[in-house]
């Protein structure tokens, strides 16, 4: 039977065409497992979506216990009988199939909204409203556009989100993706939709891509695969999809870019293609040789100077986003007069709970206070986020000035934005701690670590007190902040 295109379908395209290519025609045998994560993730979020129902205090009709062919026979007379509230409802056209999780009568019609376990708005913070999510806008857009096919379009054209933070956002499809990009939302919609439909009839069939999703994808190993024999221009460290496909016509793969004479693209500042500057194809055209030759070494791009002091601090948290709880606050401590001794401090909270979480946070600045002459060391701004976060939280355990005090450049070095990615070249495909610290000799305990990973474990350990999964964080944990240490090794071995 032919397969209709669902709002998961352009979900996944606006996070890879790929994986919508694949899911489509590719070889199932092919596919990796399910991660742990994911499986926690469905699991999280249809616990969510049920604890969000219960919480309603309107009545409703319940549809999500029918067969697929009944539920969109009950959605169809519901919304006739003028139900208010239908709660897992099933409505589709010849192409096209919606399953929202709500349908709420507005007017002489209806408007849809998913429950999501994530929050409605992305990069909001307290310096920005944020932006509505591309990738739920266009899950939107189709049960928008299917209701208005069947006739049960309410001129409330604002499908909406439930999110996390119990906020239902309202998504304008008419507004614009964001202040760069004037198309509306629901043009992106109608490309996505068409570039799906290509892809469905073979009109097109998109090239796989190196990219952050790929983590938690179930042909990332297929993909990967594909990308190594291909050579693809992705394999170069922040050399994304949207610039290998406009670069792609002129230099398809790793090898061609080392080779290149850039003088036939390079136009002063600027370069042939959109949006790359000349600056940037010569940093990605010297990456690309780091690849190509397999006798390459990293390198210095410029002098670096670590502060000195007698304390080195290695500093990693652990968050869990489904339940906005920092878990774990993990340092090793190293003493330069004692190279060869270090020593690991975890503040762990027991149980997501505010207790826990403030407690763990007292105990790491406790610690961090009882030591003086230290020099800290992360990896990339999230523990400053993080800390920054936790401080509005409990301004009464550290002041904000304590918080950006801990963090002043003096003391504090983010070894991933000022040090790997401005002064150094890797040949790698990533600049992640774990593919550095991999490509030094340094093995992790685990033999699947991952922050995602750890965050299921700690579900697993809050459910069943397992020692062992306690443990196994904490392990984690401790290899992440050793594995910072032994970056920092060898950047001060390293020459220009």
């Amino acid at each position: 039977m032919e397969k209709r295109i669902t709002a998961s379908t352009l979900y996944n395209y606006v996070q890879c065409p790929r994986r919508v290519q694949l899911d489509f025609f590719g070889d199932p045998s092919k596919k990796d497992r399910v991660s742990a994560f994911v499986e926690l993730l469905w699991e999280r979020g249809n616990a969510f979506e049920r604890e969000t129902m219960d919480k309603l205090d309107e009545p409703f009709a319940d549809l999500r216990s029918l067969e697929p062919l009944e539920k969109e026979q009950q959605t169809l007379r519901l919304m006739r009988l003028g139900e208010k509230i239908i709660y897992g409802g099933r409505i589709r056209t010849d192409t096209l199939v919606g399953e929202p999780d709500l349908l709420v009568q507005k007017g002489s019609g209806y408007v849809a909204g998913d429950i999501k376990s994530g929050a409605g708005i992305e990069g909001m913070d307290d310096e920005s409203d944020g932006k509505l999510k591309r990738h739920y806008a266009v899950q939107l857009a189709l049960y928008t556009d299917v209701l208005g096919q069947v006739g049960f379009l309410s001129r409330d054209r604002f499908p909406f989100i439930w999110d996390v933070h119990g906020q239902e956002v309202d998504y304008d499809l008419d507004t614009s993706i964001s202040k760069r990009d004037d198309r509306s939302l629901w043009d992106l919609y109608q490309e996505c939709l068409d570039a799906v439909i290509a892809i469905k009839k073979r009109e097109q069939e998109p090239l796989a891509a190196l990219c952050a999703v790929c983590k938690l994808c179930h042909w990332r190993s297929h993909c990967r695969a594909q990308l190594k024999q291909d050579d693809d221009l992705t394999l170069i460290p922040e050399l994304g999809r949207a610039k290998r496909d406009v670069m792609y016509r002129h230099l398809k793969t790793v090898h061609d870019l080392a080779q290149a004479d850039l003088n036939g693209v390079v136009q002063g500042k600027k370069t042939i293609f959109p949006r790359i500057s000349a600056k940037t194809i010569r940093r990605f055209q010297a990456r690309a040789a780091l690849l190509a030759s397999p006798s390459s070494q990293p390198y210095l791009k410029e002098p670096i100077t670590f502060p000195e002091a007698d304390i080195e601090l290695f500093f990693d948290v652990e968050t869990d986003p489904m339940r906005d709880c920092c878990y774990l606050h993990g340092f090793i401590e190293r003493n330069r007069s004692k190279p060869n001794e270090e020593t690991y401090h975890a503040f762990f909270a027991d149980r997501p709970t505010e207790e826990q979480e403030r407690k763990a946070l007292d105990q790491a600045l406790n610690f961090l206070r009882s030591r003086d002459a230290y020099v800290i060391y992360y990896y990339s701004h999230y523990e400053r986020t993080t800390l920054r976060k936790l401080q509005k939280r409990f301004p009464d355990i550290a002041s904000e000035e304590e918080i950006e005090n801990l963090f002043s450049p003096s003391v504090a070095i983010d070894l991933y934005t000022d040090v790997v990615r401005k002064k150094t070249e890797w040949p790698t495909n990533d600049y992640s701690i774990k593919t550095l610290a991999n490509y030094l000799g340094f093995k992790w305990r685990d033999k699947e670590p991952s922050g995602a990973a750890s965050i299921e474990w700690y579900h697993r350990w809050v459910e069943t007190q397992d020692s062992c999964l306690r443990q196994r964080i904490l392990d984690y944990n401790e290899d992440d902040c050793i594995a910072m240490r032994v970056l920092l090794d060898a950047l001060r071995g390293m020459a220009i």
